[in-house]
């Protein structure tokens, strides 16, 4: 099968959030499945260029048309841990802003892509059997295929459309429409693309759900969250409107690259046999950010510091873990100034604290060795799709400690209270977002940790024999793909 991934992100060469590992993961296992696989993306001037080999101009002066104007591309060619990947580059500085996202022209720098990758696929005789688009900033991609392109000769291509974070919908004006030769009038309606929210509003992500073939989340969980919950942030209705067409699919994890066994990164290489090894990365971890080594277990963060993330109860733990006998490593950075200024004062004012280090910022190296050192990872997000690192840690051998939301409620199945048998059972879940609630599952793994050690080492086994790789998410894409090929 051909398939071609349209897409903002792509780990390891363009990467903001999971985003960029689910493209990547999921590209690699489709293409180990004997399919074509090729990825179009932006060409941003803030990418990782020394991870993408080969890279060359394969095709000068792509024409877009673009608000009553052409506007002149290049395309670049080159490949990403093995992907084929295309880099749309137009020559009005869309994408040279040293910045993935963040810009006030955000909907318009999107909006042009979509256009672009069309066009480029138009023009270079490409014709998948399937366009696999991911959030809002692909959603315009199902709407100009199937409202403007087939009519060109793009006839054949079925499209699915991924949800990973209902939270950015990519709202704006019509005038968006427009730019791209739609008429306004024609789509901002209720059944269309009109947000639910402002009456005068377009709602990118909604274009993408009444447009495309079929829609998938990141979790079966989270599927059920924004189809019934504040979760769906106004969309709800849409998607119930469109509900044959959805399904709930977990995440995997690229065991090629987030592996004790083979990992490149971390002091001692390990696996479930030879778990023991796994206290050589803790100690390393320890000499490599300056903490004592003392009998105490080491919590970690792995995170975006964003308020989604729960950051107020990340910084609760930080003073909760130090007061009960743990040390704390935080490895993280927000897009918000404020968040960012008050973690840099923490960690100042606990400079000198030798069972305490923050890392402000984002360091991969560093990311594998707090997940093969640490003995436990907090993720306590107020809402959390699916979650990567709590699957990641488990596969380390690290005991996740979560909120019961979204991925990680599909994956993490509390020591105590889990409606499994004990073998399944494989970290400490909480439901309520305030600080008892992380206060007494912290109190329950900590205490675990001290008290029976020999069942804290169970947890850590059960959870790296669980399987998160992407064979069984995989195949679930496939099944969609040819279902929507027969439509």
């Amino acid at each position: 099968m051909y398939i071609v991934m349209i897409t903002p992100e792509c780990a390891p060469i363009a990467k903001v959030g999971g985003l960029g590992d689910v493209v990547q993961g999921l590209s690699n296992e489709l293409s180990i499945r004997g399919n074509t696989v090729e990825l179009i993306l932006p060409k941003y001037d803030c990418m990782r260029y020394e991870r993408i080999w080969g890279l060359e101009k394969t095709y000068n002066n792509l024409w877009v048309p673009y608000h009553d104007q052409w506007i002149p591309c290049d395309v670049y060619f080159g490949f990403a841990e093995g992907l084929k990947c295309f880099f749309i580059e137009p020559h009005n500085g869309f994408f040279q802003r040293g910045t993935y996202y963040g810009q006030p022209d955000d909907p318009q720098r999107f909006a042009f892509f979509c256009k672009a990758a069309l066009e480029f696929m138009l023009r270079s005789n490409k014709y998948p059997e399937i366009i696999h688009c991911h959030d809002w900033q692909t959603g315009l991609v199902p709407v100009l295929l199937f409202e403007q392109y087939k009519y060109l000769g793009m006839t054949h291509p079925r499209v699915c459309y991924t949800l990973h974070n209902m939270r950015h919908q990519g709202v704006t004006g019509g005038h968006i429409l427009q730019q791209v030769g739609l008429d306004p009038a024609a789509y901002m309606t209720p059944e269309r693309l009109l947000d639910h929210t402002y009456p005068h509003g377009v709602n990118l992500m909604k274009g993408g759900i009444v447009f495309s073939n079929f829609i998938t989340t990141v979790s079966p969980r989270y599927l059920d969250e924004i189809r019934y919950t504040d979760q769906g942030y106004g969309l709800q209705h849409t998607l119930h409107e469109h509900s044959q067409k959805l399904g709930g699919i977990l995440n995997g994890v690229d065991y090629k690259v987030w592996n004790p066994d083979i990992d490149p990164y971390i002091a001692a290489r390990y696996n479930l046999k030879t778990l023991d090894k796994k206290y050589e990365n803790k100690t390393a971890l320890r000499h490599r950010l300056w903490l004592r080594d003392e009998y105490k277990p080491i919590v970690g963060v792995i995170s975006r510091l964003d308020p989604q993330k729960g950051v107020e109860l990340i910084r609760h733990a930080l003073f909760y873990c130090l007061a009960n006998g743990c040390q704390f490593v935080l490895l993280g950075a927000s897009a918000s100034n404020s968040i960012n200024a008050d973690f840099w004062y923490l960690k100042q004012y606990l400079n000198d604290d030798p069972d305490c280090h923050l890392e402000i910022g984002y360091d991969e190296d560093l990311a594998h060795q707090i997940y093969a050192g640490a003995d436990m990872l907090i993720v306590p997000s107020i809402y959390e799709p699916c979650g990567l690192t709590q699957m990641i840690a488990m596969k380390y051998g690290t005991v996740p400690i979560v909120r019961h939301v979204g991925g990680l409620a599909d994956t993490v199945f509390d020591a105590n209270y889990a409606h499994k048998p004990y073998h399944e059972r494989n970290g400490f879940v909480f439901h309520d977002f305030n600080h008892e609630g992380i206060e007494a599952a912290l109190h329950r793994a900590i205490g675990l940790w001290y008290e029976y050690p020999q069942y804290f080492r169970e947890l850590m086994e059960n959870g790296m024999r669980y399987d998160f790789s992407w064979n069984h998410p995989g195949q679930h894409y496939l099944n969609i793909y040819h279902h929507i090929q027969e439509i």
